[in-house]
C-alpha cells in the first residue's frame, strides 16, 4: 500500500521558517523523483520543488528560488522541504509527490499559513 505522509505544516509569521517532511512507504522510494507542490485557495496546483532519484538535480518554482530547499534521505524514505523567509503568498496546502514514468503518487497535503 503506497503512502505519502506529510508533516511539519502550521502557522508561521512572515519571515519565519518551516520544514516539511514527507515519509514514503509502499514503493521503491529511491527510484522515484520526488517533488513538492502547493495549492492556494482559488488557484491551480503549482510545482514548488523537485528532486531527481539521487537528489543530484533539483528544480524550483520561480517564486521560491533562493528561499526553499528540497532534500531527500533515501535511507529514511523521506523528502524534506526547508522553507525560509516565508511570505503570506506562500500560504497554501503543500503536497508531496512521487513519480516514475506513469506511476504518480500523492500525499494528503499539509497546510502552511503565513500570517502575522
Amino acid at each position: 500500500q503506497v503512502q505519502l505522509v506529510e508533516s511539519g505544516g502550521g502557522l508561521v509569521q512572515p519571515g519565519g521558517s518551516l520544514r516539511l517532511s514527507c515519509a514514503a512507504s509502499g514503493f521503491p522510494f529511491s527510484g522515484y523523483a520526488m517533488s513538492w507542490y502547493r495549492q492556494a485557495p482559488g488557484k491551480e496546483r503549482e510545482l514548488v520543488a523537485s528532486s531527481t532519484r539521487a537528489g543530484g538535480t533539483t528544480k524550483y518554482g520561480d517564486s521560491v528560488k533562493g528561499r526553499f530547499t528540497i532534500s531527500r534521505d533515501n535511507t529514511k524514505n523521506t523528502v524534506y522541504l526547508q522553507m525560509n523567509s516565508l511570505k503570506p503568498e506562500d500560504t497554501a496546502v503543500y503536497y508531496c509527490n512521487g513519480r516514475l514514468g506513469y506511476l504518480d503518487y500523492w500525499g494528503q497535503g499539509t497546510q502552511v499559513t503565513v500570517s502575522s
